[in-house]
C-alpha cells in the first residue's frame, strides 16, 4: 500500500498535499483500491466556501458511490478537470495526475487535526 510520508491525511480516506495556504486533496491508494475502478468523480463545489468535513464532492465507482468530505475549511479553488474524460486516473496514479481538488485554506491550524503517514497506516491497518 502506498502511502507517502510527505502527505497529511483524514480518517475518511483522503489525502492532503500543503503548499503554503493552498492545499491539493485526492483519495488515498488505499481508497481507491477498496473502492474498485473509478467512474466518475463529481465536484460542483468550485468557487465555494466549505467548513472542514462537509462534502465537496462524490466519487463513482463500479459498485458504489461515496461522498468526499473537505479536510479543511476554505474555498475550492480549482478541479482537476482531467478527471471527468478520465476518472481512472484516481485509481492509477491517486497521488499524482488523479488528485481532485486545490483548496485555499481559510485556518492552517486546522492541519493539526491531519493525519500523520504513521497514524494513517494505523487507522487502515486496524
Amino acid at each position: 500500500m502506498n502511502i507517502p510520508s510527505e502527505l497529511k491525511y483524514t480518517k475518511d480516506h483522503e489525502w492532503v498535499s500543503i503548499d503554503g495556504d493552498v492545499i491539493t486533496i485526492g483519495i488515498t491508494d488505499f481508497a481507491q483500491s477498496e473502492l474498485g475502478d473509478i467512474v466518475y468523480v463529481e465536484v460542483e463545489t468550485v468557487d465555494e466556501t466549505l467548513e472542514a468535513e462537509e462534502v465537496f464532492g462524490t466519487v463513482e465507482a463500479v459498485k458504489t458511490v461515496s461522498d468526499l468530505f473537505l479536510p479543511v475549511s476554505g474555498e475550492i479553488i480549482e478541479f482537476n478537470e482531467t478527471l471527468e474524460d478520465e476518472p481512472e486516473k484516481v485509481n492509477t496514479d491517486p497521488y499524482g495526475d488523479g488528485w481532485m481538488i486545490k483548496v485555499k485554506c481559510s485556518d492552517t491550524s486546522e492541519f493539526e487535526s491531519l493525519l500523520s503517514a504513521d497514524d494513517y497506516k494505523a487507522l487502515i491497518s486496524a
